[in-house]
This record gives structure tokens, C-alpha cells and sequence, in this order.
């Protein structure tokens, strides 16, 4: 058995399978057109694997059968052992979460194409424009593909087809037009039955109707017009989750998937579709953060045209952890800079905090802690905190920034930027040493520097300046990126001065020195103290920080790493808020901190898997299925596909379009009005 993916590949190749690069623990393509790509040739197979070596390894099925079978118990051909056999004719791949892959080879004159769950519940097919990933390919967690007997023969040399199954996939090929039961309701497709069953079920609870009277109405539908049925487990769940919610919160948890949540885990193939979570909306009861952030954020939201509650937290977080940089810390030499991003839609009420920031400072004698609203360079980037070690940068459109620093051809004198960024992040309990010159007058040392960012952007602009290396590198696990809301009705915003109490509590942190006169260059901060119950929350967190990185793998799990250091910084900041004369970090600080720190890492992971693409290949792929999850559960015809990506080739527009389905990111289905049958893209998430 080959010791080695790469003498895998080569051995694979030689037996006349093309093969290409999968992602390390994954399934989606490495190379720039993906599957496309796949080939027998040896110089590129050593080529891919030098540069990737723990890439998996795909197969393209052009040509091919493959029928893959989803658990280790699926019950389909369970009382037919003697189809069992037919099947097991043909090479078997044992894949990690126990189900199967039999290999077998299109007869002659046959053009199959991939289907998802038409022969059977949880049965896919994998054919021309599909592929599969073949042993030893590993999933993250390091459950592995396996060979019932290691393959040995050629793609022509693989068995064709059991004639009954030759005759239900010819069959599959004709029937491409939905049918009418015999009540004239339209047949409800795979991809759409728990959906469809969940909404009828809403109606019904809408209108008072309990459990029982819904199970035997939905039961029915699924008899009748789920093709195929759904098991009468999974129904009854559907009613069961569904009866929880009183009548007039049915809108919200079809809408926001709520009733989905005690099904069973998912099948590899939903597993892989769905990706990380998506943890919702940012918490409201994580605005309550009690004294001068309470305060900044409330004439924030008072004084806006278009109020932003979260936004406007962010802001004065960051203004804050600004005022009490290099003057406290905690136990463990914690300080409070943080770097924080705020999206919103482009005149959404983004730039409102930013305002209110400036103002008070400026309006405090404090001005000389507001940084440049714009980085020309990282040497005049650390010019700026050398003159002034705790400072606030608040900068606009940050996203576009982000995506000039991560493009060193484009911009070189941007591009060390994030470095900066990140050894200044890392170096405010210590000393940061500058870039080394001839011209040792250049070279800059810092000490203890405190350096904040508050910066704005619209979402797209921010995510689209996001690469593979912001998550590999920790430039994205040291970010806190929050998020406001759409469509926010406008408001008659109150004209009135910063309140004098905000005022104050500013002017009393800038003239506290806790190391005396020595104070800007050395400083001595005064130490915060955390209670036993803090201390317990905090560890709590780190250990399920540890458990998800180790989970995730990387490049996502990366993002769990900083989750706890900014978990004490939020902490430090809310004690800082709630008693800048006396502060103590305590339960409820704790808590507040811990939450906050998980959701936004749990959203953010979210976000990175949409958009941080691993490849020029990966980035179009995304792109294409957040096009089609935008369409909602009603997808998008052929022609409103190609209308929304005019940018792509119609050759690559195929190419995602395969990868997709082979993925099982997007299912197709057919619809028929009279005339020819009409295709639609629907994200496997509306299934």
C-alpha cells in the first residue's frame, strides 16, 4: 500500500485514473478549474503534491458509476441481499463516516449524470461531471477512506452495472418532469420535503393545531407527495419541533431554521454542504455594558440618523481600551488594546461611533490620543505610535485597505502593514523592536505600546480583502468584527452636547498616571484583580477553545486560538467601564466577556468559511454559492444564474456549477409549466 498521498496519486495515475489536489481534510479542489484539472500526467502529480503533500486526493467519475451509499445503516437494499451482492462485484471504498463508494463503469452508449438522493433516502450517484475523493484521503479529524481490497484495475477493467440498476438510472434519465399525485398536488422533490413539510406544519400550528392533528396531516403529504417519502421518524421530529413554538412565533423559527435544531447530526454529505453554523444575530443583552461604555454607546445611538446599537458598542470598546491602555492590567499581563471592525451597508449609519469617538476626546484635552485616519506605510505606522504609544486608529473603508495589504505586488509599502499590526498587538505587555537600519537613529523601540483600531467598511469590501493567510497567519483571530444591521429605519437625531459625565470619566483617564512621572516611558500598570469565579469562567472557555481548534483543524479552527486572550481583554475593559476608579473583574464582567468572545469567534469562523477562499478555483466556487443562498429556498433558474455571474467563462460557470453539486453544496432540480422541463440551483442548506 503506498506510504504516501503522493505515491497514492502515482499509483492511481498508472492504473489510468486521472486524479487532482483536494484541500488537506476536505473535498473542494485545489487546482485553479478544479476537477478539470485532473490528470495522469507524472511531472504535475509530483508538482501538486510537493506544494500541497497532505492534499486528498480526487477522482474525476466522467465515465464512471459511482454509487455512493450515506451511513452505516442506511436501509436501502437491506432486505434484497441478493442486490447487496450485485454491488459488491465492483471495487468498495469505505468512507470515514461509514458509509460506502462502489466503483463500476458506465456501459457503452450511456451518458449518465451525477442525482442526489433519487435512487434511495441518502443514496447519491456520482458520474459525468461529478467526482469523488479516493483512499487514503483523510477527513480532519482523521478518520480516513479505506479499500476493502486495494484496487487493481483500470478504469475499463472496472464491472458494469447490475442490469436492475442499469435500468433504474435509465429510468431516472427519462423522468425528469415532476408528477401529480392523485389529489393534483405537485410532487415535492428530495431536496425540498423538510421544507415543505416544516412550512404546511407552520400553517397548521398558526391556526392553534397541536402536535397530534399536525403529525397525521404532514404524514399524509409525505405519503402522497414526497418523492421519495420521508422516514415517519424524521415527520414526527418535523412535528415535534415544530408544536414547541406558540402560534405567533412559527413566522420566526421557520424563517431563522429554529425548528431544525433537534434533528439528528447530518450526513456526511449535509455535514459538508452546511458547513460551521451560523451562531444568528449579535445577542442583545451583550449591549449592556454598565457605566462609561453604557453611556458613550446610548448618545451614540441618540444622536444617529441611522441608529446602530452594535456598531456604536464596538466604537466604544475601542475607545476605552485607548483610554486605559498602558495605565491597567490583569494577572496575567494582559492589556487592554484591541482591534475591532464594524460592517455595515454603505450609508447604513457606519460612521456616526467614529464621530462621537473623536468628539469626545477632542472635547477632554485628549486629542493627541487620535490616531491617522489613514496608513501611508508601516514605517509611518510606528512613527505614529512611537510619538504616541497608546492611540486609537479609526480608520473608514477598512476592507478596502485590507485587500491592498494582502496584495504585496500591488502595494509594497502597504503590504508590511499587518505585520506591524500583529508584532504591535503581541508587544503591549512588553517591547516592540522595529525594523533594524544602517542608520541606527531609525531604529525604533517601544515600550509597552497600546494600540487600538476601530475601523469601518462595507461588508463585502471587508470580507473580499480577507485571504487564506489572514486566517493561517492570526491576523484574523486577533480581530473583533461586529456587525450591524440592514435596512435600519432612519431617525430625527438629538441635537445635544456629549454628556459631561462621559467627559469626566475621559479627563480622570487621562490624568491617571499609575507609574508616576515615569509613566509614558515605562510604564507601571496598576493591576486588576480577577475574582475565583472570573477565573472559572475564563478557564471554562479555554477549554472549549482548545476542544474546537483541535476539532476544527485548520485553517478554521486557527481562529479559536486568541479567543480567550481577548476574552480577559474584554473583561478588563468592561471592569475598566463599569468602576474606572475602583475596577474589579468580576463574574458578571467574566461572563459578558466570555460570551461576547465566543459569539463573534463562532460568526466569524461562519463568515471565513464563505468567504476566505483557498485558491482562485475556491474563490469563485463561493462566490457562486453565496449567489445561489442569496436566491433563498426558491434557487435560481439557469438564466438568472448566468444573468448574476456574467464575470465567469461559460466554461468555468460549469465547472463551479459540477463542483457544487458534486459537493453536495447545491442540488438541481427540474420543473415543468406545460413546456420543456426548466432547471433550478437551490442551496442544499434550504433542503
Amino acid at each position: 500500500m503506498p506510504q504516501t498521498l503522493l505515491d497514492a496519486a502515482l499509483a492511481y495515475a498508472e492504473l489510468g485514473y486521472a486524479v487532482f489536489p483536494c484541500v488537506s481534510g476536505g473535498k473542494t479542489p485545489l487546482s485553479e478549474h478544479g476537477f478539470q484539472d485532473a490528470t495522469t500526467d507524472i511531472d504535475q502529480i509530483v508538482t501538486w503534491w510537493t506544494q500541497w503533500p497532505m492534499a486528498n486526493i480526487g477522482v474525476p467519475t466522467r465515465g464512471l458509476l459511482v454509487i455512493d451509499i450515506d451511513g452505516a445503516q442506511n436501509p436501502w437494499l437491506a432486505d434484497e441481499p441478493d442486490k447487496m451482492l450485485d454491488l459488491a462485484r465492483a471495487p468498495m471504498s469505505r468512507t470515514p463516516r461509514g458509509g460506502w463508494h462502489y466503483l463500476f463503469r458506465q456501459p457503452a452508449g450511456r451518458q449518465w449524470r451525477s442525482t442526489t438522493g433519487k435512487l434511495a433516502q441518502n443514496v447519491d450517484t456520482r458520474a459525468d461531471g461529478g467526482y469523488i475523493v479516493v483512499p487514503p484521503s483523510a477527513r480532519d479529524d482523521g478518520q480516513v477512506y479505506r479499500w476493502t481490497e486495494e484496487i487493481d484495475v483500470s478504469p475499463d477493467g472496472l464491472p458494469e452495472p447490475p442490469t436492475w440498476l442499469t435500468a433504474m438510472l435509465d429510468q431516472l434519465t427519462r423522468s425528469t418532469r415532476p408528477v401529480l399525485d392523485s389529489s393534483g398536488g405537485n410532487a415535492v422533490p428530495s431536496g425540498q420535503r423538510n421544507s415543505t413539510l416544516a412550512s404546511l406544519a407552520g400553517t397548521m400550528r398558526r391556526a392553534g393545531m397541536g402536535e397530534t392533528e399536525i403529525l397525521a396531516a404532514i404524514r399524509a403529504t409525505n405519503s402522497q407527495r414526497c418523492n421519495p417519502p420521508l422516514p415517519d421518524v424524521e415527520v414526527e421530529q418535523i412535528a415535534a419541533s415544530i408544536a414547541r413554538y406558540a402560534p405567533d412565533e412559527i413566522s420566526v423559527a421557520l424563517i431563522e431554521n429554529h425548528w431544525q435544531q433537534i434533528f439528528e447530526e447530518p450526513s456526511e454529505h449535509a455535514e459538508a454542504a452546511d458547513g460551521p453554523a451560523d451562531p444568528g444575530r449579535f445577542p442583545s443583552h451583550l449591549l449592556e455594558v454598565p457605566g462609561f461604555i453604557s453611556q458613550v454607546v446610548s448618545h451614540t445611538v441618540a444622536t444617529a440618523f441611522r441608529p446602530q446599537p452594535v456598531l456604536a458598542l464596538g466604537a466604544a470598546i475601542a475607545l476605552q481600551a485607548t483610554l486605559a491602555g498602558r495605565k491597567v492590567r490583569d494577572e496575567f499581563n494582559t492589556r487592554t488594546n484591541i482591534y475591532c471592525l464594524g460592517t455595515c451597508q454603505s450609508g447604513g449609519g457606519k460612521d456616526r461611533a467614529r464621530e462621537v469617538n473623536k468628539e469626545i476626546l477632542y472635547q477632554a484635552g485628549l486629542e493627541k490620543l487620535v490616531g491617522p485616519e489613514g496608513l501611508a506605510s508601516h514605517a509611518g505606522l510606528v512613527s505614529a505610535v512611537e510619538i504616541q504609544s497608546a492611540i486609537l486608529f479609526q480608520l473608514d473603508e477598512i476592507g478596502r485597505l485590507l485587500k491592498t495589504l494582502g496584495d504585496a505586488s500591488r502595494s509594497p509599502h502597504l503590504y508590511h502593514i499587518v505585520t506591524v499590526l500583529m508584532k504591535l498587538y503581541t508587544s503591549s505587555a512588553s517591547v516592540y523592536l522595529g525594523d533594524a537600519y544602517a542608520d541606527t537613529k531609525r531604529n525604533k523601540a517601544i515600550d509597552q505600546p497600546c494600540v487600538s483600531i476601530y475601523g469601518t467598511s462595507v461588508p463585502k469590501s471587508l470580507y473580499d480583502g480577507l485571504c487564506y493567510e489572514s486566517v493561517t497567519d492570526g491576523f484574523l483571530s486577533r480581530m473583533l468584527v461586529v456587525e450591524g444591521e440592514a435596512g435600519v429605519a432612519k431617525q430625527r437625531p438629538k441635537v445635544m452636547p456629549i454628556p459631561q459625565s462621559i467627559l469626566d470619566v475621559a479627563k480622570w483617564w487621562g490624568d491617571f498616571r499609575p507609574g508616576g512621572n515615569l509613566s509614558k516611558e515605562h510604564p507601571e500598570p496598576a493591576i486588576v484583580l480577577a475574582s475565583d469565579q472570573a477565573a472559572a469562567s475564563f478557564d471554562a472557555l479555554d477549554a472549549k477553545a482548545d476542544a474546537e481548534c483541535e476539532r476544527m483543524g485548520e485553517p478554521l479552527g486557527t481562529l479559536w486560538t486568541r479567543t480567550v486572550e481577548k476574552a480577559r481583554k474584554l473583561a478588563l475593559i468592561y471592569a475598566c467601564s463599569a468602576n474606572h476608579q475602583s475596577p474589579a473583574i468580576d463574574i458578571h464582567a467574566a461572563r459578558w466577556a466570555c460570551e461576547l468572545a465566543e459569539y463573534l469567534t463562532r460568526r466569524m469562523i461562519y463568515l471565513a468559511d464563505q468567504w476566505v477562499a483557498e485558491g482562485p478555483f475556491d474563490a469563485k466556487r463561493k462566490r457562486m454559492l453565496r449567489t445561489i443562498e442569496a436566491a433563498g429556498p426558491s434557487g435560481l433558474s439557469r438564466s438568472q444564474l448566468y444573468t448574476k455571474t456574467r464575470q465567469l467563462t461559460n466554461r468555468e460557470r460549469m465547472e463551479i456549477i459540477d463542483a457544487l453539486l458534486s459537493c453536495g453544496d447545491v442540488m438541481q432540480s427540474s420543473e415543468s409549466s406545460g413546456g420543456a422541463p426548466r432547471t433550478r440551483f437551490i442551496a442544499t442548506k434550504y433542503r
